[in-house]
């Protein structure tokens, strides 16, 4: 029983880890499509109301940092429950775990000494 309950942990753990590498990547890559299809939908919306405009042309107006998009440099994964953190150096991730997998509730984020992180980029 034990062995189940950490392999599913492992297993969303990792596909978390794998989203954010995705979304890292079409930022990287300047694929406002991409980087929108792997936001979670309320920080979708927010994007594109802030721009404005639709989530793919705005979202390359956010000053999101860039982290380098391969498995070596994240730093650390956390996943509680449905929701994760991803670390980069340059970046830390938030993310949830909907019905068609790991989005992006948060990116850019910086945290802060006994304060909540401060987000560039979330939904509101």
């Amino acid at each position: 029983m034990l062995t189940t309950a950490c392999g599913a942990v492992e297993e969303r753990r990792t596909a978390a880890m794998a989203a954010a590498l995705d979304f890292e990547r079409a930022l990287g890559a300047r694929d406002g499509g991409a980087v929108c299809r792997a936001l979670a939908p309320a920080t979708r919306e927010e994007v594109a109301q802030s721009a404005k405009t639709t989530c793919a042309k705005g979202i390359l107006d956010e000053e999101v940092p860039s982290a380098d998009a391969v498995p070596e440099d994240v730093q650390s994964v956390d996943v509680n429950g449905r929701q994760a953190r991803v670390v980069f150096p340059a970046d830390t991730l938030f993310l949830s775990l909907f019905p068609g997998g790991w989005k992006i509730v948060a990116a850019g984020c910086t945290p802060r000494p006994q304060r909540p992180y401060r987000c560039t980029l979330k939904g509101g």
